[in-house]
Order: structure tokens, then sequence, then C-alpha cells
């Protein structure tokens, strides 16, 4: 296989488009964290590509291993048997090994980033590998997902101050649940199959119309937070309005999923969320870019 065909199968491998669901929030956390730390807004390039790098490095490491812990599961699941692992594109020594590489460049980029980040690294590695297992254990593996990708948004403030701070922790919170809202309407496509299988989710545990009413409420307290980063953060009348279109993205998910119609569950977990992710962000560089003019 040539390299662009092989370059395609991995990034299949790692869903590297859903980069954008974090990856927003890490560099939202890192331009707050530049009006506290020097009123620019501006974290220095420097910090941008570092954190560009740890945070895509980290995701690929992430998703490798995921592929290749559920590889079993995914060859029994009609959705997922296609997918690079269990269909034999990629075999599990490529997949380590792709994994193996990327931890090498995270834990690079965390090293010229600043102390704390390269000390939390294997706490980093821990959750970023240990999701696949939770859902063996607990249908709380959904809240593991959230802390995992949480990290992103408090460590894109960190790598700027070297330290947590308020803004940081409920950057992380709301990633907490917004995650836990998205991944559980997306666990309603495997609901069946995860009861036959004996595998935790949300959905299996409580069922599909109960599981997208926690998520309903997980978002809601999502906006909430969102709200909060703005008070915390000192943000302007830009950021509240950024987090209203946020919020009318969230509920816009929620009224195109219900439990006879799962058909836009797709639509709801990666268009919506990435707009608003992409959401974010332009709000706060807005806000930042606002605050520090004035």
């Amino acid at each position: 296989m040539s390299v662009a065909p092989r370059l395609k199968t991995y990034l299949d491998l790692v869903k590297f488009e859903h980069t954008v669901f974090a990856l927003p929030f890490a560099y939202a956390g890192m331009l707050l964290a530049s009006m506290t730390h020097n009123a620019t807004g501006w974290p220095g390039l420097g910090v941008v590509v570092w954190v560009t790098v740890a945070m895509a490095a980290a995701r690929t490491a992430a998703m490798g291993a995921n592929r290749v812990i559920d590889r079993a599961i995914d060859a029994r699941n009609p959705r997922t048997a296609g997918r690079e692992v269990p269909a034999g594109k990629v075999s599990p020594a490529q997949a380590w090994a792709l994994v193996a590489v990327s931890l090498i460049v995270m834990a690079f980029a965390a090293a010229q980033l600043n102390p704390l980040c390269l000390a939390l690294l294997p706490l980093a590695v821990i959750f970023l590998i240990g999701y696949p297992y939770t859902k063996r254990f607990t249908w709380l593996c959904h809240a593991w997902l959230g802390v995992t990708d949480g990290a992103a948004a408090a460590g894109g403030y960190v790598a700027v101050t070297g330290h947590f701070a308020p803004t940081a922790w409920v950057l992380w919170v709301v990633v907490v649940f917004w995650m836990i809202g998205l991944d559980v309407i997306y666990a309603t496509l495997d609901r069946d199959f995860d009861v036959k299988n004996g595998i935790k989710s949300i959905p299996a545990r409580f069922g599909i119309p109960r599981a997208l009413k926690i998520a309903a409420a997980s978002h809601a307290l999502t906006f909430g937070l969102l709200l909060l980063v703005g008070v915390v953060a000192g943000a302007s009348v830009w950021y509240y309005l950024a987090a209203g279109a946020m919020g009318a993205i969230l509920l816009y998910e929620h009224r195109i999923v219900n439990p006879d119609d799962l058909g836009r569950v797709n639509v709801a977990f990666f268009d919506a969320n990435m707009w608003l992710a992409l959401t974010m962000l332009a709000g706060v560089i807005v806000d930042v870019t606002w605050r520090t003019l004035t």
C-alpha cells in the first residue's frame, strides 16, 4: 500500500477529524489563561504549537488504544466490524506501535511547556488508555471519557500559567458533562448489542428513553457551567453571546434525537458538537480580543 492510502487508513483508525471536539477547548483555555497571566490574550506561538502537538498525540494514542483493546468487541458488532483493526487493515501490533509513538510525542511536547504539564503526564496516560476497559465494569464509563477529554481544556490553561486556577477547573467540568451527554447519545446506537454482550453503558443500564433524559440533564448542566466560565474568567458580553449560541446547539441536538428515531444520532454527535466546540473557541477569541483592546 502506498503512503497516501496508508496514512488515510491510520487517520480513519483514530478518527482524526474528531480532534475538533477537545482541541478548541484547549485553545480556549490557553487564551483565557493568557488574559490572567499577561493580559494580552495571546499565549505565544510556542505554547500554541506544543499544545497542539500534545493534544493531537494524546488523542491519537487514546483512539489507537481504544481500537486495539476493543477489537474483539468491535468484530462482533455489525456497526463496528468494518473498523480498521477488526477488518485487518491495521494489525494490533501496528496499532500499538502508533500508540507508543504518540505517547512519546506527547511526552516530548509536555516537556516543552512547563514542569507541571510533564509531571501530570503519567496520570494522563492512565486516563487515555483506561477508557476502553471501563465499559467492561461500569456504566459510568461516559464520565471517565468526560474527565479524560476535560483535561484538555484545563491543560490548555495550565500550559500557559504552570498552575491550576478556578477557570481551569470550571472549563474541565464543562467538558466532563458535555462529553457525558454526547457519549450517552452516541451509545444509544449500540444499546441492544451492549445488553447482549455485557457491555456497560447508561443506555444499556437504564434504557434509551431514560438515557436520553440523562444526556439532556448533563447538557443542561453544561450550559450552566459555560455561563459560570464567563463569570469566573471575567468575560465580556461577547462570550455570553457565544454561550447562548452553544446552548441553542445543545437544544437542537436533543430535538433531533428521540427514543423512536435514532436516525440522526451521528448528526447530533459529530456535526452539532463540532459547531459547539468551534463556537466556544470563536466566542473566547472575540472576548479576549475585545477585553485586550478595551
